[in-house]
């Protein structure tokens, strides 16, 4: 009986030392996601705001042309990759029901390298992101719905 044992305990053990890292990939794509699109409480939302953010979050090396910030609160933005605050839109996309206080911030020097010179637009809107085992994990900064 103890023989029998082993081979599963060993199939066991293996998955268990498999799972940890999928969850951690996971997790490090939605900590970047976060890291390049969510702010909680922006002071000030213009151009000044968006130099200041695209540096310290290291989108600066070389010059990222477009990207935008997201305000609020983090479940709200998660409960889009659920049925609670979230529509499936195009193939693998999730569209917001909820529009969301946004600051998107557009590279207007022509170098792209630093320093980095970059234009303001706040406003409220939907939001589309790519979701992956129910965390976004990609902002589509290609749905701009008026």
């Amino acid at each position: 009986m103890v023989m029998g044992l082993g081979p599963l305990l060993l199939v066991f053990m293996l998955g268990l030392g498999l799972t940890p890292p999928a969850l951690t990939q996971d997790d490090s794509r939605y900590k970047h996601f976060l890291t390049q699109h969510y702010d909680a409480k922006p002071r000030g939302r213009n151009d000044r705001y968006c130099e200041s953010m695209m540096e310290r979050r290291g989108l600066t090396a070389p010059c990222k042309d477009t990207n935008t910030f997201i305000h609020g609160n983090k479940g709200s933005i998660k409960a889009i990759c659920g049925n609670e605050n979230g529509n499936p839109y195009g193939e693998d996309l999730r569209l917001s029901k909820s529009p969301f206080q946004i600051t998107t911030c557009r590279h207007v020097g022509g170098s792209p390298r630093p320093p980095c010179r970059y234009r303001a637009t706040s406003g409220f809107r939907h939001i589309v992101v790519a979701c992956e085992h129910g965390l976004p994990v990609h902002f589509d900064e290609s749905f701009f719905r008026p």
